[in-house]
């Protein structure tokens, strides 16, 4: 989900006061209870954007162990987010991951309504002008997969999204209807996912890694408006350079094949975790491949510094990758531990780019 450019002093002040509370959050399972370990973050967030006027709502996050498994099992997280903005817009989400009977099964999913505003800016190498849309929609995002050998999973993943654009500014591209659903389109996928965990943490990894490959059909059969299908792989490794030193790389790609596919669809660079920098969406095409590396310091105590960078690039069906046009992105962050024991972070990263304006992203964890 994209991140909203907020109000940075309302937002640190939150979040430096809060941080104290969010230490001492801990509840331990007695005898005949589901959960142990059971630990909240809850954050109010402010903004105002031109786009928006004045919003403001609540995200958090609990993370949680099952109290039938052992200490070694990883612990779940389970998080949620709503905005109302003076503009009558609504962001409504719930992400999670759920690690189940001591990592045998594992879940997923990014699931919301949303009634909001985004920015276009063309599709390829054809760049546009920016125009702001209006669009309303359900996303469903779903992972279940089992342990079928150490460390390795396979299941299945289902995404569904009722894409309805409510509102295009006259004379762009979007308003001439010649991109596919620009007005509307619906998309319902499901399709085999193979994953691969060997990280030592799940919130803050040190050594290991952690990466899914799913193909995922999009057709009429299951409720779709179209068809198409995306192959999608995104792995990211930990290495630990020294006791308080970690780099993290994560490479993602992404094809997919169809004739008309719609442009809320399209392989995609940008936003908090795939290329900090520039708009979620900024650069989109059929193919997309990124690298990125983040070096992590963790500095005193519950305090962190990270800096990192990207590197992206776009095809499509006649040339497959354009290597001649490289996109990237750089920037630094602030970690604040929020729970020592799993270490979770507040993330605040300062995205740039030669493409745009940077772009201010405030958020709980690791971008990968």
């Amino acid at each position: 989900m994209q991140s909203l450019r907020l109000v940075c002093f309302v937002l640190l002040s939150h979040t430096l006061l809060a941080v104290p509370f969010l230490r001492d959050t801990t509840e331990k399972a007695s005898a005949g209870k589901l959960f142990r370990d059971t630990k909240f973050i809850v954050l109010p967030v402010v903004f105002k954007l031109p786009e928006t006027g004045w919003g403001g709502g609540v995200v958090g996050t609990t993370t949680f162990s099952f109290a039938r498994d052992s200490s070694f099992a990883k612990p779940s997280q389970v998080s949620f987010g709503a905005t109302y903005t003076q503009k009558k817009q609504i962001l409504f989400f719930v992400p999670f991951t759920v690690f189940y009977d001591n990592n045998r099964f594992y879940f997923n999913g990014d699931n919301g309504w949303f009634k909001y505003n985004f920015n276009y800016y063309g599709i390829g190498e054809e760049r546009v002008p920016q125009e702001i849309f209006d669009v309303t929609f359900p996303r469903i995002r779903l992972v279940g997969a089992r342990l079928i050998a150490p460390k390795t999973y396979a299941g299945l993943r289902y995404q569904y999204e009722s894409y309805r654009v409510t509102g295009t500014q006259e004379g762009g591209e979007l308003a001439t209807g010649r991109i596919a659903g620009s007005d509307f389109s619906r998309t319902s996928s499901l399709g085999p996912s193979f994953l691969r965990d060997s990280r030592d943490q799940v919130f803050y990894p040190r050594r290991g890694m952690f990466g899914e490959l799913y193909i995922l059909p999009t057709a009429k059969i299951f409720g779709a408006d179209r068809n198409f299908t995306r192959i999608y792989l995104d792995v990211a490794n930990y290495f630990s350079l020294t006791k308080k030193l970690v780099l993290a790389t994560n490479y993602t790609a992404s094809a997919i094949f169809s004739k008309e596919v719609p442009f809320s669809q399209l392989s995609f660079l940008g936003g908090p975790k795939k290329m900090r920098g520039i708009y979620e969406g900024f650069f989109r095409d059929k193919n997309a491949l990124l690298g990125q590396a983040e070096l992590r310091w963790e500095v005193w105590r519950f305090l962190g510094l990270t800096g990192f960078g990207s590197l992206g690039f776009l095809g499509n069906e006649g040339d497959i990758m354009r290597f001649n046009r490289p996109k990237y992105t750089y920037g630094a962050g602030l970690r604040i531990t929020a729970q020592k024991k799993n270490h979770l972070n507040i993330r605040v990263d300062y995205g740039f780019s030669p493409y745009a304006d940077g772009n201010l992203y405030l958020t709980i964890g690791e971008a990968f």
